[in-house]
Order: structure tokens, then sequence, then C-alpha cells
């Protein structure tokens, strides 16, 4: 019986919870590391910052434009230390994202490789169907490979945010300081930074698409891209469907948190705010769970396409129904019968 690679990666997911716990493991991990460097960083650079009387007499009025003197004569000087260590941080942090994303996929490959093979040979499918694997491929090769990816991709979003910084310099050509035009320029800014989304995000898929032919087949990095490529036009139809059902998951997912981190927001009045702040903080780790439980899900189903044999993922064309022996209608005769009698040349031959 065919089976749906949608499917297969959501059962995956699901009975393989271990799966889900290393992505949240090497994601949350990085995640949280970032959020302590950027509060650690930001109290730091506020701690440094000499505040006068006169600037303290400033922001105790609470008039915007004192106030906002009083900040930008505190922030003179000492902006440029503060953009020089969020560079160092930023840095620091594509790192230790680079190692971390490399480590935990080439684990979480694996494992799925592992369990798409034990699935093929309950399917009762022999080892020379199933698709080519070379056999030199060990863990250096793979998590060197991995690394070079995951580079691509930090340079690739770090192009994508000049991108969007390029852009937002020409729309802004359009509303000079003479004749401001704020919304002209916040139209020609929208479909620039949306060509630059797509870009970036068709690009990025495909660099994560080939971390999965980097574990599975051992190859480089220009050789993974190119098995990347060819597998999606050849498997179209199929990454297709996996993507477009784990996408809209994700949608309803994320639709659903946002109403419920509204429903706290919403009581910010009546409930103190630290129990408000508990209840988003809550919810929206939750949502992040649930996410990377679904990109779990549609790389199960990325694998499960790339490992199950074609003929188990295409459906079975119904057999063509061959007509039965009644079922035919007598041939028609065309050729004359030369004995019968109404076609004899003799006047009365019954007669005679």
């Amino acid at each position: 019986m065919p089976i749906s690679p949608t499917a297969e990666g959501f059962r995956a997911a699901f009975r393989r919870p271990s799966l889900t716990l290393g992505e949240i493991s090497w994601r949350w991990t990085t995640g949280a590391t970032a959020m302590a460097l950027f509060f650690f960083g930001l109290f730091e650079y506020l701690n440094t910052l000499p505040v006068t009387n006169g600037e303290l007499l400033f922001l105790r009025t609470r008039q915007p434009y004192l106030v906002g003197q009083a900040i930008a004569h505190i922030l003179r000087g000492s902006l440029s230390r503060a953009v020089m260590s969020a560079l160092l941080a930023v840095l620091a942090l594509s790192l230790l994202w680079i190692v971390a994303a490399s480590l935990g996929r080439v684990v979480t490959v694996r494992s799925l490789l592992d369990h798409f093979a034990s699935r093929r040979d309950a399917a009762r499918y022999s080892s020379a169907e199933a698709p080519a694997r070379d056999a030199a491929n060990n863990g250096a090769n793979s998590f060197q490979t991995l690394t070079r990816l995951n580079f691509l991709r930090v340079t690739l979003g770090i192009a994508a945010i000049f991108g969007c910084v390029g852009a937002a310099i020409l729309a802004g050509f359009a509303s000079p300081d003479a004749h401001p035009r704020p919304g002209l320029a916040f139209l020609l800014f929208l479909p620039l930074a949306g060509l630059i989304w797509l870009a970036w995000s068709g690009l990025n898929w495909m660099l994560s698409m080939a971390g999965l032919f980097a574990v599975r087949d051992g190859e480089d990095a220009v050789g993974a891209i190119s098995t990347a490529v060819a597998f999606c036009r050849e498997r179209s139809r199929a990454v297709f469907a996996v993507s477009t059902w784990t996408g809209l998951a994700h949608l309803v997912a994320f639709v659903a948190a946002t109403t419920v981190v509204s429903m706290p927001l919403g009581f910010a009045g009546l409930l103190p705010w630290r129990l408000v702040v508990l209840g988003v903080i809550l919810v929206t780790l939750a949502y992040f769970a649930l996410a990377d439980w679904l990109y779990m899900a549609r790389l199960a189903g990325y694998v499960c396409i790339a490992e199950m044999p074609e003929a188990l993922l295409a459906p079975e064309m119904p057999p063509t129904p061959q007509p039965t022996p009644s079922a035919v209608a007598p041939a028609i005769q065309s050729a004359i019968d030369r004995d019968e009698p109404i076609l004899s040349d003799l006047p009365n031959p019954a007669g005679e």
C-alpha cells in the first residue's frame, strides 16, 4: 500500500519524542545564551554610563524633549563601544549556533535514517531496492560539511540584514527632508523587503535541506547542495505536500498562540504584572516547543521521501478491467457465403 510522507513524518515525531527533545536542547541552549548575553551586556553598559546631576534633573522632569536631550547627552561618546560589543557578541553567538546546529542535525538525521530503515525493512523491500548510500560516510565528514553549510546560512542571514538596510536607504530617497513623504517611502520599502525575504527564505531552506544529504551520503557542501536541488526537482510533489501541510500546521499554532497570549495581556490592568509576564512566557515557550516538534515532523517527512522506495510513495493505479469473453460482441461477417440457396443462379432449385 502507498504511504504518505506527511503522515509518516508526524508519526515519527510523535513516536520518537527524544528527537524533539534533542532539537529543543540545542535550539533553546543557543537562545538562552543569546538572551542572557543581551541582558547582561545591556545592564553592564548602562552601569558604565556617567549621569550628572543636570542630566538626572532633566530625566526627572518627564518631559519628552528634556528626557531625549538627557539620554542623547548620556550616550554621547559611548555608543561606539556598545556597537563593538554587540558585533563581538553576534560573532560569538553565530559560532555557537554553527557548532550546536551541526551536532544536533547529525544526531537527529541519523536517528531518522535508522527509523525509516526499519520501516523500509518492515515493508519487505530489499537493500537493493533501497536508495544507494555512500559506505565511506563518517561522522567527522558530516560534521565538517554541516559546519560549512551552517556558515553559509549565517552569512546569508547577515547579507539579508544588510539588504534590508540598503532597501531602507533607497526608499528614504523618495522622502527627502525638504519634502517628506513617509507613506511613499514605506510603500517602496515593502516590496524590496519582501523580495529580500523570499530570496533569503528560499536559499536558507535549500541549505537546510542539503544538510540531510550531507549526513546521509557523506558528501561535501557542494555535492550536498547539488543533491538537494536534484531531490527537490525529482520529488517536487511529495516535498511540496510535506512543506505545505507542516506550514499550515505551524500557521495554526502561531494563530492559536497569539490568541492565547492576548488573554493575560487583556487582564494586565487587573492582575499583577509579574503574573501577566509569567503567563506570556509560558505560552511563548509552549509555542516554541510545538514549533520545534513541527520542524522535526517536516524533517522526518523529507527523510521518508529520500529513504523510502518511490514505489511505496507513488499512489497505485487501479488495474484496467479486461473484457470478458461473454461481453465481446460477435464479429460481423463481411464475407459472402456462396453456398446460400438464395444466391443460386437456377430458377427454382428448391422445386427441382
